[in-house]
């Protein structure tokens, strides 16, 4: 009976114990982030067939090699967000005699390659006050590029982009960074003018 009743007393000591603080539960949360202020510059160097402005806490990046070809000389950039962790790969084209279809169609293309994970892609025209016209996508879900663009003249000049991070695609955790960028990148399509 000693035995049994020293047990109880372990048992009830080790249980007091145990309920020393209260319970608190924890939530799954992702790290704030502090957004620079939105102000913008103007890209127009020479050589370049293309002017407009991207934001002043981005960086370009003129030395582009695209599988191991260096396309300098081809007006393609890069377009560095280092605080965000973000890129818009940006490819340009002088098009041509009917080559705009075969360049659409790989815009669509590109945009369509994340059908396996999107949840939805949207795209829509839009024309901006120099006259340039283009079409934007959005890609909904767990994928590797939220936004991409294209803008052309029809006739001489074909502008691809798309934006990319270099992180895990997370659409919960990247919500608020894409919306920030895509501010960004509606500005630089909005002032974008071939020279």
């Amino acid at each position: 009976m000693h035995r049994f009743l020293l047990r109880i007393f372990i048992v009830s000591l080790l249980f007091l114990a145990a309920c020393n603080s209260p319970f608190s539960s924890k939530y799954k949360g992702y790290a704030s982030i502090s957004f620079p202020s939105k102000s913008y510059q103007t890209f127009n160097e020479q050589g370049y067939p293309y002017t407009f402005e991207f934001p002043t806490y981005a960086q370009i990046d003129k030395n582009v090699n695209y599988f191991g070809v260096s396309k300098k000389t081809d007006s393609w950039i890069n377009i560095h967000f280092s605080s965000l962790g973000a890129t818009i790969y940006v490819s340009y084209s002088k098009m041509k005699p009917n080559q705009l279809d075969t360049l659409i169609k790989d815009a669509y293309s590109f945009a369509n390659n994340h059908n396996s994970k999107a949840s939805s892609i949207a795209d829509s025209l839009f024309s901006n006050a120099h006259g340039v016209e283009g079409v934007f996508f959005h890609i909904g879900g767990d994928v590797a590029t939220s936004y991409q663009f294209f803008i052309t003249d029809s006739t001489t000049h074909f502008f691809r982009g798309a934006l990319y991070f270099d992180t895990t695609p997370n659409e919960d955790s990247l919500a608020p960074v894409n919306d920030f960028l895509y501010k960004d990148l509606k500005h630089l399509v909005n002032t974008f003018r071939w020279k």
